[in-house]
């Protein structure tokens, strides 16, 4: 029984221990590191190239390390930088990497040739060295890149949406670069070189150098809010290269007022109010809040309405209030204009209702009748009096 129970403790510490020993096996010992991502490049003579480095310390205590760069041809300049300032020593910190540059000034070159510089990192406690071959060409392959400082915009669908973009030819020939952008059906794109207003397709960019160029684009009215993307792309001499670009829409609210069914007409009689339905529909992309009814109408007459708020309206969505106008008894018959309006967070929409007014129908009876009676009282004074 002892025995049986030995050999299932044993059993359970080496299944516990296994995947200690697994995590221990992909994890670096301990120490400082001297590394490139790039450590065989091609460079073009006559120029001045950056190669990256890295020191990184994994759980050691900090040292100070001396730097310097040995094997270097006879003309050329090696320089260490980090921080973007040249550096003879660094001291990494414990389970932290610092980043270097070694900065080549090679000059004119008749000949491709290659050549083997040697980077070192030298501490009381160890001594590191990391060769770096460098091959010399005439002429570099074509290389073109393309970027944007700022690659999001945001803004409503009225604004404006410029992106700066650089261009950069990294060969030793000057090109022609052609210009072309992808974004979603019915936006708007265009191109112009720098600060200028001319529309392009393409740029010429000499080798070596960049170009500034500024990518315009509007999207429609009616585009939903949210994230848009746009791609840019650069090609020239056979290659390519492309940044991807978003346009972040707002959203924002757009009023309509009309009368039902687009009315926009009404009648009304003397002093009696009359009730006029009208429609608020929202056409924007983002909600309408706290619609404020209002208008403006003759002297003495009597606007309201029911109700004169709308908490709400989603995009696409229409709401409907009563306008209730009440003509003033000084009113004569005919036509009349009343200004509409509905109001939201710097949106408006505005009509014009015209209302048709006419007297009551008791007034014309009244009118009749008092019409009468100043006949009959003409007929029986000229009766009267014609006797005399």
């Amino acid at each position: 029984m002892h025995k049986s129970l030995a050999i299932l403790a044993a059993a359970c510490t080496l299944w516990l221990q296994a995947p200690a020993a697994a995590w221990a096996a992909d994890t670096p010992p301990t120490g400082i590191y001297l590394t490139s991502d790039f450590p065989s490049v091609t460079l073009q003579a006559g120029e001045t190239s950056s190669i990256g480095l890295s020191l990184h310390n994994h759980q050691t205590p900090p040292e100070r390390l001396s730097l310097s760069v040995t094997g270097v041809p006879e003309g050329w300049t090696a320089t260490l930088l980090g921080g973007g300032q040249p550096v003879a020593s660094a001291m990494p910190a414990a389970n932290d990497t610092l980043s270097l540059k070694l900065r080549l000034d090679i000059p004119q070159a008749k000949n491709a040739s290659t050549h083997t510089l040697v980077v070192h990192a030298e501490g009381d406690q160890r001594r590191l060295s990391l060769p770096i071959d460098v091959r010399i060409a005439d002429r570099l392959p074509p290389k073109l890149s393309i970027q944007s400082d700022l690659p999001q915009l945001t803004g409503s669908t009225k604004s404006a949406f410029d992106f700066q973009l650089k261009i950069k030819n990294d060969s030793g020939e000057d090109v022609l670069a052609s210009l072309d952008a992808q974004a979603p059906q019915y936006y708007d794109l265009s191109f112009t070189e720098g600060y200028g207003t001319q529309q392009v397709s393409a740029v010429p960019i000499k080798a070596g150098e960049s170009k500034d160029v500024k990518l315009h684009v509007r999207p429609p009215a009616m585009t939903p809010a949210g994230e848009h993307p746009v791609k840019v792309t650069v090609s020239a001499a056979g290659v390519s290269a492309s940044t991807d670009l978003t346009v972040d829409i707002t959203g924002q609210p757009q009023l309509d007022l009309s009368g039902r069914d687009g009315l926009m007409s009404a009648s009304a009689q003397i002093h009696e109010a009359s009730t006029v339905p009208l429609e608020i529909r929202n056409s924007g992309t983002a909600a309408a809040q706290d619609i404020a009814l209002d208008g403006s109408a003759p002297s003495g007459w009597k606007l309201e309405f029911e109700p004169d708020r709308i908490e709400r309206i989603e995009p696409g969505k229409t709401a409907e209030v009563q306008a209730h106008i009440t003509p003033s008894s000084q009113s004569l018959a005919g036509d009349y204009m009343v200004k509409l309006s509905a109001r939201s967070q710097g949106q408006s929409a505005h009509g014009d209702l015209r209302v048709s007014v006419t007297t009551s129908s008791l007034w014309g009876v009244s009118g009749a009748i008092l019409i009468a009676i100043a006949l009959l009282v003409l007929i029986g004074a000229v009766a009267r009096y014609g006797r005399r």
